[in-house]
């Protein structure tokens, strides 16, 4: 069965040319115009992946994405923002909201095509691959509820930074570059995608679970070589 995916953009060209692309690919596609609108739709059909305008009028990309996340029958569905918003401090606030990824306008549409096709397979992935507890040192991942257990703390995590602690603790011990995360995690094809994309969700998680983020305890750096979760984390 082909997955749905729903597109909101206020734009209507931009909404239909995107549809279009993806239904091409074999994909069932839902359009919206407005945020409100896009919520009531999700609640109803259960997309399997949402494509997200941000500048909108009435509720915006970001506010869907967070109450998104705060609905649980809707909290891991995959979410890429598809915004004219370039600056850095943009993607941070789309990551914070819970998105999945971020591509900025104008965008190839080979390149949306691929990056849908990977996070599809990586939501399947996740949900195949739960398995129980997962525990590095004193960390414990808990794949029934999405938390993350520290000495200090219990924090809930958005699906893609799940998956991206999920791949680092069960290679305790391993080195993995930015780039190489972009493959592993997000399904990219080599080249494809950014590493800043890696370097802020690594953000977001030492601020979520670190007790100083500044000098993290639990997600380390390796200079110039990448990010070890380490079985000795104290």
């Amino acid at each position: 069965m082909p997955a749905n995916i729903l597109i909101v953009d206020d734009d209507i060209d931009v909404a239909e040319t995107v549809a279009r692309t993806l239904q091409r690919a074999g994909f069932e596609t839902v359009v919206s115009y407005r945020g409100a609108e896009a919520l009531r739709i999700a609640r109803d059909r259960h997309p399997d992946l949402l494509v997200l305008d941000i500048r909108m009028p009435g509720i915006d990309g970001i506010e869907v994405c967070r109450l998104l996340r705060a609905t649980p029958d809707l909290s891991r569905v995959p979410v890429l923002f598809l915004s004219a918003k370039a600056e850095v401090t943009d993607r941070l606030e789309g990551f914070e909201a819970g998105a999945d990824d971020y591509i900025v306008k104008p965008f190839d549409l080979r390149e949306l095509e691929l990056r849908v096709k990977a996070l599809l397979r990586r939501a399947r992935q996740s949900e195949s691959t739960a398995g129980g507890f997962l525990r590095v040192g004193p960390i414990v991942l808990d794949p029934r509820t999405f938390e993350l257990r520290t000495p200090e703390r219990t924090v809930l995590l958005t699906p893609v930074e799940f998956d991206l602690m999920q791949f680092l603790m069960r290679h305790p011990g391993q080195v993995f570059s930015a780039a190489l995360l972009l493959q592993e995690v997000w399904g990219y094809p080599p080249g494809m995608g950014t590493t800043d994309l890696v370097r802020v969700h690594i953000k977001n998680l030492r601020e979520k679970i670190e007790p100083d983020p500044h000098r993290p305890r639990y997600i380390r750096n390796v200079p110039r070589r990448g990010y070890i979760v380490a079985p000795d984390a104290s």
